[in-house]
């Protein structure tokens, strides 16, 4: 099954090559990557290209003006470029494990949406890793990332966890199913028919909001939180903002008890005005 996966970025092509040599190496070859870009500078779109080149994978560079955190812009902008069936959703400073998209595809099924995490490491790990650790894999080693500043953490065990426990893990964890978009996945048809994301909403919850309207569709959450393995590189989080947060807080829960299906403000809208 032919994916594309949409990855957002902004300003930070160091991060980006690193995220994209995990998908250079991924056991699953029949794929489509669509870098989804806030208004990052030139230095992101040579990154690109030369990563194009390097790779040879497919990748598409859906660039807009920086006019502050659009994230859902160019998040519906990236989705209309989509030249498959389904969709795993994740961001530019998540690299993959080498059967990340194997598990996706895998566990794909109709009337549903996957729901992962990622397990997130410091900042001097972060910087540590290499081209070389994320070819070999050794990135995703436990041994190794404690080695280079990971803590000890019941969280460790995703990293861990084989097949069957992972299974086990999956369907016992406490962990809401909502959407994640650092590491979810859909069908295209599923997602056009909420009419993706909500542009109204800033930093904080946008995901979340989106998973919501697939459920109110009967679209059904499940997990591959054990199974479906990104490690999230360290940053700043300068964009944050507690009452805009607030707001997609309210957003996010007025289409909770209203049951709303489809956002006014999304892909149909953003075509309207191209």
């Amino acid at each position: 099954m032919k994916l594309s996966v949409i990855m957002t970025t902004y300003n930070s092509p160091v991060w980006l090559e690193k995220v994209l040599w995990g998908y250079s190496v991924q056991d699953h070859k029949d794929f489509e990557v669509i870098i989804g870009d806030d208004g990052s500078t030139d230095e992101t779109r040579k990154v690109v290209e030369r990563m194009r080149e390097e790779t040879g994978m497919t990748i598409k560079h859906v660039w807009q003006e920086d006019k502050g955190f659009r994230k859902c812009r160019i998040l519906n902008k990236s989705i209309l470029q989509v030249d498959s069936e389904y969709v795993v959703f994740t961001d530019g400073d998540c690299i993959p494990r080498k059967d990340f998209l194997t598990v996706h595809a895998d566990e794909a099924a109709p009337g549903t949406y996957l729901s992962g995490g990622y397990h997130k490491l410091p900042m001097s790990t972060s910087e540590a890793i290499t081209r070389d650790d994320i070819i070999s894999g050794r990135c995703f080693e436990l041994k190794w990332l404690k080695a280079h500043g990971l803590k000890r953490s019941h969280k460790n065990s995703k990293l861990t966890a084989g097949p069957v426990k992972a299974k086990i893990f999956n369907a016992l964890t406490p962990t809401a199913c909502n959407f994640k978009g650092s590491n979810g996945s859909a069908w295209l048809k599923d997602i056009l028919a909420v009419n993706g994301f909500d542009e109204r909403m800033p930093w904080g919850g946008l995901d979340r909001e989106f998973g919501v309207r697939l459920i109110n569709s009967g679209i059904k959450p499940r997990h591959v939180r054990y199974n479906a393995i990104v490690i999230h590189l360290d940053h700043k989080r300068g964009y944050r903002d507690p009452e805009r947060m607030a707001a997609n807080k309210a957003l996010r829960v007025r289409s909770e008890k209203q049951k709303i299906k489809v956002t006014p403000c999304g892909i149909k809208q953003l075509e309207a005005v191209r």
